[in-house]
């Protein structure tokens, strides 16, 4: 009996394996498809003026907009794992399931460097514990994603000191990932490996299978890409992207008045949200660049920052559907 259940473990373990395979990208461009997905932060209302849904009401929105498929913020108001149990959990997957959605990511909020300076309380493995339970919460829910962060910088201490720490805490998170069949999409948020070439060498020096990469366009601009770079940078992290996110932003120019000079100083830009096409992230060649890959993922869409019309439902639909609008007109303009 007991070496039946080995067998059957091993082969369970192998299909997971083979369906994560299955999503890296291929290098074949034909194997490149639209398939849209909304991030429920879109309607979270966290950002000044910004309607809030509840997950119900959500996926009913994600469903009526005509997206493929929904990432769900995993902390509250929506999916955390304080408020689902095991028949929350089963309710909300009948849910998503029978709405004909698809679950392809999980959104946890991680910051391995949290309380790096206070040596006496164990936060990196609070953070990896917490990874270890959105894990079982996604396979739960019936995905094999969850998004993940590494750690914004401290100041006042030593960088190599807060880069170890990002390596261990992931490599260990990654090993609870893997009890559940999960892969961690890491994404270049954070101000640890925010470049590609950082994250590229970062996870390789994780070399685990279950953490990978998501990568996202928004970084690369704020760092004052080319279209070149921006191509290159995509190329390069190809071995590892399985999941990105979509946004698209204008700078507002700031200037502080100092009297003394009778003068406008320059200040850096604010960044405000604008519907996919309107901004300054160069999706065009972004979007090419996966194609070129052979990207298997999604294309996920947010709002995650004051939007240009406000924060009303009506807006943020109308937004939303303009993504789907674009994607439509990018697979049109590139078959």
């Amino acid at each position: 009996m007991r070496k039946q259940v080995t067998v059957l473990l091993i082969i369970s373990a192998l299909a997971t394996e083979t369906t994560f395979a299955q999503k890296l990208p291929t290098g074949n461009p034909k194997d490149f498809q639209i398939k849209t997905c909304l991030h429920s932060v879109s309607y979270a209302g966290f950002w000044r003026g910004q309607a809030r849904l509840s997950i119900d009401e959500f996926l009913l929105k994600a469903k009526e907009l005509g997206y493929d498929g929904v990432m769900l913020m995993a902390k509250r108001p929506h999916v955390s794992i304080l408020d689902y149990d095991a028949d929350a959990r089963k309710a909300l997957r009948r849910r998503i399931e029978g709405l004909g959605l698809e679950l392809v990511c999980l959104a946890g909020y991680t910051d391995f460097t949290a309380g790096i300076d206070k040596a006496g309380i164990p936060n990196m493995e609070i953070q990896v514990s917490y990874v270890g339970r959105l894990a079982e919460l996604a396979r739960d829910l019936g995905t094999d994603m969850v998004r993940i962060f590494t750690g914004y910088e401290r100041p006042g201490l030593p960088y190599d000191k807060q880069y170890a720490v990002v390596v261990e805490g992931l490599r260990l998170a990654g090993n609870q990932a893997a009890r559940y069949g999960v892969t961690l999409a890491v994404q270049n948020h954070h101000d640890i490996a925010s470049h590609h070439d950082t994250m590229f060498w970062l996870l390789s020096e994780v070399n685990h299978p279950n953490v990978k990469a998501a990568f996202d366009p928004w970084t690369p601009t704020l760092q004052n890409f080319t279209a070149q770079q921006m191509r290159a940078a995509v190329l390069k992290m190809k071995p590892f992207i399985v999941h990105m996110t979509a946004a698209d932003y204008v700078r507002h120019p700031r200037y502080h008045y100092d009297s003394t000079l009778t003068n406008f100083m320059k200040q850096e830009d604010a960044i405000r949200a604008v519907p996919i096409g309107e901004g300054i992230v160069d999706y065009e060649t972004y979007f090419k660049a996966l194609k070129e890959i052979g990207y298997q993922g999604y294309i996920t869409y947010e709002m995650c920052e004051v939007l240009d019309g406000g924060g009303s439902i009506e807006n943020l639909d109308r937004t939303a559907k303009k993504f789907i609008a674009y994607m439509k007109d990018f697979e049109r303009r590139n078959p």
